[in-house]
């Protein structure tokens, strides 16, 4: 059951330095297991970090199986950004509560292998934490289906380092000179004499490439950056590095990181990344999550996007470290 006071029964994320622990909302009931992520030493197994499941496995059904209008049953399929996963599984349990027979499959993988299978027909709805790319905007419109967008969250993209580390605040223009490799050293920042080890996303993410556009002016990141797999990853390789920094959605920050403030440019004053500055619009690093559909969404799929941004689903994602979007219910 959700409420207010307690969030969703069961909802907690997966802490980075714990990473055997096996459950993102995962609790057992009759119905079977919902929500079970399994991680083994740095790395999330696979490309789905959460899968729900209600009422038996998804084998052998295909997306868009609800698509007869009756909305008392049939499947849904949700891939896309590794941001929004939680997000989305804390919005698919509550929905699916909400709707006996319904089965949800919520997955990652990255913003770009959402948009992929939207054009390859393999899902339904694609979560993504970047707009829609041209060539992927124009695949959809060769299918008959061009990408419509729906606003359900906003978030903060949070640069993260080593507690150790005494620096606490940048510039954006500090920021790209370490992302693009002209800074190596922390002390070029008013830090330690310590390297820099640059943790990321790989390039399917959305947000590998909202930092590589809004930090970085699209330039390249340095050829020394980690790609990593997986948002607990960059948490836990910035935790065990002294001088690794990375970045991570502000929904995901945890007590083995800090958080670093961030300044619009030289002359500005360095700003938190909050619910509160996000919504104001002074964090410089905020930015819309989305989910998409391929063409108008089906009477399941318009049903869950609708519950994304209701009360309850609002609700839902600010327990999860969010900020619902502007308007709402």
């Amino acid at each position: 059951m959700w409420s207010r006071e307690t969030g969703w029964r069961g909802c907690r994320r997966l802490p980075a330095t714990t990473c055997r622990e096996e459950s993102t909302f995962g609790r057992e009931r009759g119905r079977g297991l919902i929500g079970r992520a399994v991680c083994t030493g740095r790395t999330t197994l696979g490309l789905a970090l959460v899968v729900l499941l209600v009422g038996g496995a998804l084998a052998g059904c295909g997306p868009g199986t609800a698509a007869d209008g009756e909305g008392t049953g049939g499947t849904l399929v949700v891939r896309g950004s590794d941001t929004l996963v939680n997000l989305s599984a804390a919005w698919a349990e509550a929905f699916m509560e909400a709707n006996p027979g319904v089965q949800v499959s919520v997955s990652g993988g990255g913003s770009s292998t959402g948009f992929a299978g939207l054009i390859e027909g393999s899902v339904d709805l694609a979560t993504a934490s970047r707009e829609v790319n041209d060539f992927e905007r124009q695949a959809l419109i060769d299918r008959g289906t061009p990408p419509v967008e729906h606003v359900v969250a906003v978030d903060a993209v949070t640069m993260i380092v080593h507690p150790s580390n005494p620096v606490r605040e940048l510039t954006m223009s500090q920021l790209a000179d370490i992302l693009t490799g002209q800074v190596t050293n922390w002390a070029d920042v008013g830090g330690p004499d310590l390297a820099i080890t640059i943790y990321s996303r790989e390039t399917s993410s959305g947000t590998y490439a909202f930092v590589r556009e809004r930090v970085m002016g699209n330039k390249d990141y340095a050829a020394s950056a980690r790609l990593l797999p997986s948002t607990y990853a960059i948490i836990e390789a910035v935790a065990q590095d002294r001088g690794g920094i990375g970045y991570v959605g502000m929904g995901y920050v945890t007590d083995a990181v800090v958080a670093l403030k961030v300044a619009g440019d030289e002359a500005s004053e360095p700003v938190e990344a909050t619910v509160e500055n996000v919504t104001s619009g002074a964090y410089p690093l905020a930015r819309n999550l989305f989910i998409y559909s391929a063409g108008e969404p089906g009477p399941l799929a318009k049903a869950f996007i609708e519950f994304c941004t209701s009360e309850t689903g609002r609700a839902i994602t600010e327990e999860m470290g969010f900020v619902p979007p502007a308007g709402g219910r």
